[in-house]
């Protein structure tokens, strides 16, 4: 909205950038904002559950780049990470009989360098939060974006991921 009020307005290709930046400095900050308090519970609700926490660029660098079979689930505070895609992921791992060599999770607007990461090795998606990953042997192999999380319950979301556990981990 800020882009088209700035376009409109007229303004000079410098100051559409400048408002631009100021707008994506301003999301950054509101990333910034989820406090451990409410972030931690979630982030247990996986981590708890045999997930490895990612944090860093770093450690997802690792994981991802490992042999073998990587799940990253990017967690998030919104109502379908909670209703369908945290409890859809830990049905998944706990009745598949085939599954990942690695299980992780990272949370998006808590674990900004971590998630960042992710998104790069996850191009040519569009950044999603929630979202669901499968990496193997360093390479993207299936992606659920949000908007294929929102709406459905966490059974068809459990049952798809252990079709691309079939398909892909050995």
């Amino acid at each position: 909205m800020d882009v088209i009020l700035l376009l409109s307005a007229k303004m000079s290709r410098k100051q559409i950038c400048r408002g631009f930046l100021k707008s994506l400095i301003l999301i950054q900050i509101v990333e910034d904002m989820y406090p451990e308090e409410i972030v931690l519970p979630m982030k247990a609700e996986l981590v708890d559950n045999g997930f490895d926490d990612l944090t860093t660029a770093a450690e997802v660098e690792t994981a991802i780049n490992n042999q073998g079979t990587t799940l990253v689930v990017i967690n998030s505070v919104c109502g379908c990470a909670a209703g369908a895609c945290r409890p859809g992921v830990l049905m998944a791992v706990a009745n598949a009989t085939s599954k990942p060599t690695k299980i992780t999770t990272t949370f998006a607007g808590f674990d900004i360098e971590a998630v960042n990461k992710v998104r790069q090795m996850h191009l040519p998606y569009p950044p999603s939060s929630p979202a669901i990953a499968l990496f193997k042997d360093g390479q993207l192999v299936n992606f659920i974006e949000r908007h294929q999380i929102e709406g459905r319950p966490a059974q068809v979301i459990a049952q798809h991921l252990i079709s691309v556990f079939q398909e892909h981990c050995n």
